[in-house]
């Protein structure tokens, strides 16, 4: 029982990382203060130091790093305990009484008896299932949890990715407009140009500082969201990515049938299909059992009269079931198991409108950025060039100047935008759907991370 015992929770883990594989490629490891543990920390420093961050490696490095993923691996011991504890008898109960008789004959009465509750041999196979099918549902549970964990670091991660390209390209933006801050003010003193004119390029320059300034707190505080579930600190935390964000694929295959795909494979829809035939389980097993004794009790009794002559027999203790048959624990679970039904109908509905509305904000996503990258973003940089011409030769004042490089810096905002919004929406599709959307194993995915 104990080599079991010892083996059960780390098959439940290799359960568990069948599913993950399967469904994103990555590795899990469950903390438990073996060997291997600091192989994996050291695995993990790789990620983050040798070369440059990418939303895989992020989201592998929070499979085996972050701490609130470990504390839910721990559940899968709890339900193995509980497995085990299913598969033992209660012990038995020994009882033993002395008496003293205040006349002759002198002697002392002793009694002694031992009992066995024999109704957990006629259920503990049923138990036994029971707890194994809770088992099974807490492993079902745990994969989904990082499922939702690796999605949660993969919209993290593009967050910071399209902040840091933002960021690069306002900081040229301002060091452009210092330039040209520079140029006006020599104009300005030798009587080229206006009060008004130094003013607006002034002003532009020390909004573009302001924006930088603004930029660069909001990149540090998506840093430290995404280090948070990497589950990463000190020296670890100065990770480098890269300055882009991925090219957009060429293509998006078939986003057909996401629905029915999602309805087969969510992870927690499994676990809410689990729970209803759990409880479906326990209500037919009380049901059957409610007229059954509470306990019954069989065991031997002997007795030492005080004149020497000793009695022996068997016992039997049952608690009938007169008043109590369960009655409040039968609609209890009644009313459980319609209640984990229509959650698992909302639940179903929920995930077919999740996958909607992830696969229309990966199209319009895309073909948002496809638009601003093509159109909008060059027309705009054709502008704000033109203009510059025209400045030059002081046919266009600073406020025409000024005018154009707002409108290309929100025309790149929003193509930046609009992509990294195109990679969360592809994200978010994938948790919707319960895998990933590539279609790639799991050796493959391994070796690109490799």
């Amino acid at each position: 029982m104990l080599a079991t015992a010892c083996a059960a929770p780390q098959a439940s883990l290799d359960r568990v990382q069948a599913t993950v594989a399967e469904r994103t490629g990555k590795r899990i490891h469950w903390n438990r203060g073996g060997v291997e543990d600091a192989q994996i920390e050291q695995g993990v420093q790789t990620l983050l130091r040798r070369r440059e961050l990418t939303a895989e490696r992020a989201v592998q490095v929070a499979l085996l790093n972050n701490r609130e993923l470990q504390a839910r691996f721990e559940e899968i011991g709890i339900a193995q305990a509980d497995v085990i504890q299913a598969g033992l008898i209660s012990n038995p109960n020994f009882a033993g009484s002395f008496r003293f008789p205040d006349r002759p004959p002198s002697g002392t009465n002793i009694e002694y008896s031992i009992a066995q509750n024999f109704l957990d041999l006629l259920v503990l196979p049923l138990r036994k299932r029971i707890a194994a099918a809770q088992l099974a549902q807490t492993e079902t549970h745990v994969a989904d949890e990082v499922l939702k964990l690796a999605a949660e670091v993969k919209i993290a991660f593009y967050t910071v990715q399209a902040r840091q390209q933002l960021l690069d390209r306002l900081r040229v933006i301002s060091e452009t407009s210092e330039t040209a801050v520079e140029f006006t003010k020599r104009l300005h003193d030798a009587g080229n140009t206006s009060d008004l004119e130094l003013a607006n390029q002034q002003g532009s320059y020390e909004q573009s500082r302001l924006e930088v300034a603004q930029t660069e707190l909001q990149v540090r505080r998506d840093r430290e969201r995404l280090n948070r579930l990497m589950g990463v600190w000190g020296t670890n935390t100065n990770w480098t990515m890269g300055e882009h964000l991925p090219e957009l694929p060429g293509s998006e295959g078939s986003l057909q049938n996401l629905e029915s795909r999602a309805i087969a494979q969510r992870l927690d829809l499994q676990a809410a299909r689990m729970r209803v035939d759990l409880i479906g389980q326990s209500l037919a097993l009380r049901t059957k059992t409610r007229y059954a004794p509470a306990g019954i009790r069989i065991g031997v009794d002997t007795e030492r009269e005080p004149d020497g002559q000793r009695v022996t027999g068997p016992i039997l203790d049952l608690e009938l079931p007169i008043f109590n048959q369960g009655q409040g624990e039968i609609a209890k679970l009644t009313a459980q198991y319609r209640q984990a039904q229509r959650e698992l109908e909302a639940l179903a509905v929920n995930v077919r409108s999740e996958v909607r509305e992830a696969r229309d904000q990966l199209i319009a996503a895309r073909d948002l950025t496809s638009y601003i990258g093509k159109r909008l973003l060059p027309t705009q940089q054709k502008a704000l060039n033109l203009t510059l011409q025209q400045y030059n030769f002081m046919l266009k004042g600073a406020y025409d100047l000024l005018l154009a490089k707002q409108n290309e810096v929100a025309a790149e905002r929003s193509y930046i935008e609009a992509w990294r919004d195109y990679w969360i929406a592809r994200a978010e599709l994938e948790r919707a759907v319960g895998g990933t959307l590539s279609g790639k194993s799991y050796l493959d995915q391994s070796k690109q991370l490799a």
